[in-house]
This record gives structure tokens, C-alpha cells and sequence, in this order.
């Protein structure tokens, strides 16, 4: 497997992992706006860098 699909890899599990925080916290109502707007946004960050990451790592056996 190619680092860069390993390191897409993470990012798109970190990012997962900080939008599904952010979601525990609005609805448990435990966080203020700046909180939940830091988890969210970096967890998109996150999250769409990966893809982008997988998605432009081609497949070199193809």
C-alpha cells in the first residue's frame, strides 16, 4: 500500500471521528458554539483532504 493512501487513510478516519464528536456534542447540548464549530470544521478539513488524497492516488496496477 502507498504512503499516500495509508496517510489519505488517516485523515479520513480522523476527520470521521471529529465531525461524529461535534455531532455528540450538539446533541448532548455539552458545548458552546466556538467548540463545536473547531470539532466540525476540522473534521471536514480533515475528512475532505483525505478523500481528496485517496481519490487523486491512482491505482498502479491499473
Amino acid at each position: 500500500m502507498d504512503i499516500k493512501k495509508i496517510l489519505g487513510l488517516v485523515l479520513t478516519l480522523l476527520g470521521i471521528g471529529g465531525l461524529i464528536y461535534a455531532a455528540v456534542l450538539y446533541v448532548n447540548g455539552s458545548g458552546d458554539f466556538k467548540v463545536l464549530a473547531v470539532y466540525g470544521i476540522l473534521g471536514a478539513i480533515f475528512f475532505f483532504s483525505g478523500m481528496g488524497l485517496i481519490r487523486r492516488t491512482g491505482n498502479p496496477n491499473h
